[in-house]
């Protein structure tokens, strides 16, 4: 299926969106709950799956929305077409804090392997389907388990990831060890597998679990310094886990909002 050419725009710094400008008769495709704004003339149509296999009849359509729930995606994808005489805009917003890396797909052999979560918009044509870790060790202890997202097609795709992207290209027999939470893409001639940090009190006492992922080229890698698990955890831990609201270092707030001794002073309680 021939891919749209798509002409893009990147605004912002770390809460960043894609504008992406279609000629007459292009489209995109983009995970539901991504788009922010678009000009008249686009119009919106969802479709089961990822809408790469429209023509391949219901079972191509089926195979392909069962791929997307197995990678935790919605079953549906959002085609946005200019339907005008004109060019038209629409934006696509990351969904936290984190950079949107734009992924040639020509350019990078044609696939591109990412974590489950990453996928934020593409040309019409690019093919939305899943990768299988073929090693137990990945599966069990690679941060992203078994199943990852593959992107394939020619066009261009629009990939999130948390904090600042670091990208890597890996020679022959080079190897880079990266935490297990902070892979975000590579290509599919990169071998992934998982290395035991070696000494129990390392894994135990060094904060950075008991494994690494090990990333052998040739090929190309992409790492966030700031994975949304990493994320979440930080602010689940520094939450009220009661219930109620938490001032922490400050005197002045946990007396006022827990209703203690200057509370009853400003509130004029003289029995």
């Amino acid at each position: 299926m021939a891919m749209d050419v798509i002409d893009y725009r990147l605004m912002g710094d770390d809460m960043q969106l894609v504008e992406i400008e279609l000629d007459p008769g292009e489209a995109a495709i983009g995970e539901a709950g991504s788009m922010l704004y678009m000009e008249s003339g686009i119009e919106m149509d969802t479709l089961f799956g990822d809408g790469s296999a429209q023509e391949g009849g219901f079972f191509g359509k089926l195979l392909g929305a069962g791929k997307r729930l197995i990678t935790g995606e919605s079953l549906f994808t959002t085609v946005y077409r200019n339907q005008g005489s004109g060019k038209r805009k629409l934006a696509f917003a990351a969904p936290y804090t984190g950079k949107i890396i734009p992924m040639p797909l020509d350019r990078l052999g044609g696939t591109l392997v990412c974590q489950k979560d990453a996928f934020l918009c593409a040309a019409k044509g690019v093919s939305i389907g899943i990768h299988f870790q073929q090693k137990l060790g990945v599966g069990f202890f690679g941060g992203e388990g078994f199943i990852m997202q593959r992107l394939q097609g020619d066009g261009l795709a629009f990939v999130h990831a948390g904090g600042t992207i670091v990208e890597r290209q890996l020679a022959p027999g080079e190897t880079l060890m990266v935490d297990t939470g902070c892979l975000v893409a590579h290509t599919p001639d990169v071998s992934f597998d998982i290395q035991y940090v070696g000494k129990i009190k390392t894994a135990l006492f060094g904060g950075e679990g008991l494994f690494l992922a090990r990333l052998s080229g040739p090929g190309h890698v992409w790492i966030q310094s700031l994975p949304f698990s990493r994320l979440a955890s930080r602010i689940f831990a520094a939450a009220p886990q009661r219930g109620g609201a938490r001032e922490e270092g400050s005197v002045l707030g946990g007396a006022v909002l827990g209703g203690g001794l200057l509370g009853g002073l400003m509130g004029g309680d003289d029995e």
